[in-house]
This record gives structure tokens, sequence and C-alpha cells, in this order.
């Protein structure tokens, strides 16, 4: 629940030292903030690829330039310069650096805390990720044809991607017909669910969505282990529209206000046991 609250970065945030760098991260509730200061001759390519397992930075950011410039390169080639007093938003797959001899100072929000703790991260850390598919899609793309498939897929990839970021969700991947996402807190992960669940039907192709907590290994940009298999488990239990949650995040889930509905003791292919289920609970069109 929301509370009236204010924290100071030099003597409450979690300090990260990275080469040419220092980021602080707070947390207000379930909003992380990061202040970052690079220093000149800090790029993103030189001193961030041991540190991220990626060539170029995968994650899209959010924020506000404070002093400093940077430039931003894209992986396609596109540039820009952000400058002091700019709001900015940079997609994944890009490099940076910093321009002149002063240090380049800014808020970070969507990615803050991954972004920013990448370096620190142990090789396998507790997530609760989001996995995504299309119902009907080899359905939808014989009705329609591949043009109009890949316009609407276009479209459909956009707006969840809106959805992802609002919650502050990082992508991992596309799967084709869906995504795969992390959260660092199950109530936004299921939130940030419904709400792709929502955008992905008025869009007119409705998804299944599952949701799982658990213990990942992190490969570069990439996840592994048992819970990304339990998450698609999940997910294949429901229907257009279902975002389906396991046992493991519902206990989490106390306090949120969320609302869930139990679908019952499913057996889930390739994993021992019967678990219990549960649907987001919540009006249909």
């Amino acid at each position: 629940m929301p509370r009236l609250q204010a924290r100071v970065f030099d003597s409450d945030g979690d300090r990260h030292a990275f080469t040419n760098g220092l980021a602080q991260i707070l947390q207000l509730g379930e909003t992380t903030v990061a202040r970052a200061v690079y220093q000149p001759g800090w790029r993103w390519t030189t001193d961030m690829p041991a540190v991220a397992g990626t060539p170029t930075c995968q994650l899209h950011h959010l924020g506000y330039a404070i002093s400093g410039g940077l430039r931003v390169m894209m992986d396609d080639g596109q540039t820009l310069d952000v400058q002091p007093g700019s709001v900015y938003e940079i997609p994944r797959g890009h490099d940076a650096w910093v321009l002149g001899d002063e240090p380049f100072v800014t808020i970070d929000w969507t990615s803050a805390h991954t972004w920013l703790t990448q370096g620190v991260l142990p090789e396998s850390t507790v997530v609760t990720i989001v996995l995504t598919d299309i119902v009907d899609s080899t359905a939808t793309l014989q009705r329609v044809g591949d043009w109009a498939w890949r316009e609407m897929l276009a479209t459909h990839n956009a707006r969840l991607r809106e959805q992802l970021n609002t919650f502050r969700g990082r992508l991992v991947k596309s799967t084709g017909d869906g995504i795969l996402a992390v959260f660092d807190s199950p109530a936004r992960a299921v939130r940030s669910a419904t709400a792709m669940s929502d955008a992905a039907r008025d869009t007119e192709l409705p998804i299944r969505v599952g949701v799982h907590t658990g213990e990942v290994e992190l490969v570069g940009d990439d996840i592994r282990g048992l819970a990304v298999h339990a998450a698609a488990r999940v997910m294949a239990l429901g229907g257009a529209g279902d975002v389906m949650v396991s046992s493991t995040t519902h206990d989490l889930l106390e306090g949120s206000n969320l609302v869930l509905e139990d679908a019952g003791e499913q057996e889930l292919k390739g994993l021992a046991g019967a678990r219990k289920i549960y649907r987001v609970a919540r009006p249909r069109r």
C-alpha cells in the first residue's frame, strides 16, 4: 500500500561501483529508483560486457538526465545525444558513452534494479517469471494471411512491452508467439500479466499467461532452470484471457489485494506431484 515516505540516495541507497561509474539504488515500496554517475571515458561496450554478459545493453531505460552528456547508438546505427534536463527513453540493444569532460549523472526508473545490479547478481537468483502465448496463433495466421499477421503481431508485441515496462519487468526474450519476462516483485508480475492479457485482447490476439516464482540460472541475457519449465506448464493450463498462477507465487501475494480463484490441483508435465494452481479473478468481456 502506498505511504508517505522519502529516502536519500547518499545515506539510504544501495551502492554499486563499476568501471568508471557508481550507482545508488533505492526501494520505495514496490518502486525501484536509481541514480547513476558515469565518469568521462565510460563506454558501455568497453566497461559493461563482462558484467552484463552481452555485447551491447539489452535493457530498456526511461530516465532523467541531471548533468553531463551521453551519446547513445542503437544496434541498427541510430544515434541520440542526451543532454542535461532531458527525459529520455532508450530501447534495448544499444551502446552508450559519456560526452566531454563532465560526468553524466542520471535518474533511471524502468530498468533501475536489473540494469545497475547485473554485476552483483549471483549466477542464480529468485525471480517471478511471466510467460505468454497467443491462443490459436496458427489458425489466426491461416485466416488472415502472412502480411496481416505480421502487422497484427507487431502491434501485439508493442502493446505487451508497454505493459511490461509500466510494471518494471525485464524482457528476457521473445518466444515467437509470446514473451518471457522476469520481475523482482510477484505482485507487479501478476498485475503486469493481467494488463498484458487485456492489451492482447484489444489487439484481437488473445493470450494465456503463466506466472511462477522460482530460482533461475542467469546465462548472459537469458535464463534457465526448472522454474522456467514450471511457468510454461502453468501457462498451458489456461485459455484465452487467463492468467494462471502457481501456488508458490500465490503464497507470496498475501496483502497485495489481488484476487485469485482456485483452479484445482493439476499434474504438470515433467514435474513430480500434483500442484495447486490459481487463476486471476476478474470480469470477463
